[in-house]
């Protein structure tokens, strides 16, 4: 029986631990090679043991997602060694501090929009031209509950979230008749280190594991998956599609 995204090429950032670990090892599992991003070196190789362990294979790639130079000579690895990208996650972010919008630090503000924006537009930026060379590229986007609607003291993160929707969905449309699709993904509520920094009055024994949503993003990553500029919520066992932006 062949896996779902066997000898697909797939680059995770924010690879190293929660959900784009948890995303990672089940893209191995179906068959597909890693290239995960992230700044933790000791994360990433915690990863690769996991998924070579499971028989999959991976390219590890410590990087500051900030350093847009750095994404721009990945992109020319990529180009060299492979000649495209099957799939692109963009899932690395940073919280910031919740606060008034006011008190938030000049600093902290361009940092969070760094992160959770600009450093996707240049993974768009540099493999577009990859993506469009894969028979079926599948780019996905992570995003968040609080893009949508107003949740006071989460401003930063709120924004860049909003900011990023749009960018996505912008691009979705540019895609047109390509090959390429471009996709939003909410995860909800799971058991992350941002989760516990948001809300340490809770429980996370109470909320699923990251692995337990992964079943959406691989649906988004197959070649036959035709959604294109779309918002999905990913739930435990099922997973909705959300109103296009």
């Amino acid at each position: 029986m062949s896996k779902r995204l066997e000898g697909r090429v797939a680059l995770v950032t924010g690879a190293s631990r929660g959900i784009g670990a948890a995303v990672a090892e089940r893209f191995a599992a179906e068959g597909a090679h890693i290239i995960a991003v992230a700044r933790t070196v000791g994360g990433l190789e915690e990863l690769d043991d996991r998924i070579q362990a499971a028989g999959g294979s991976t390219t590890l790639v410590p990087l500051d997602i900030t350093d847009y130079e750095g994404i721009d000579r990945l992109g020319g690895a990529v180009a060299e060694r492979w000649g495209k990208l099957d799939i692109l996650l963009g899932n690395a972010a940073i919280l910031g501090t919740l606060t008034p919008m006011g008190h938030i630090k000049p600093s902290e503000w361009d940092q969070i929009m760094a992160v959770n924006v600009t450093a996707n537009w240049r993974l768009i930026r540099s493999f577009d031209p990859l993506l469009r060379a894969s028979d079926a590229g599948r780019a996905i986007f992570v995003t968040s509950g609080v893009a949508k609607g107003v949740k006071p003291f989460w401003a930063g993160y709120a924004v860049s979230k909003a900011a990023l929707e749009c960018m996505v969905t912008t691009y979705a449309a540019e895609l047109g008749k390509t090959n390429v699709k471009a996709n939003i993904i909410d995860p909800l509520t799971v058991r992350t280190g941002m989760r516990a920094s948001a809300m340490p009055g809770e429980d996370p024994q109470t909320l699923p594991e990251p692995s337990a949503i992964t079943e959406k993003f691989v649906e988004l990553a197959e070649p036959g998956c035709s959604a294109n500029g779309e918002r999905f919520v990913a739930k435990v066992d099922a997973v909705t599609r959300d109103d296009k932006p």
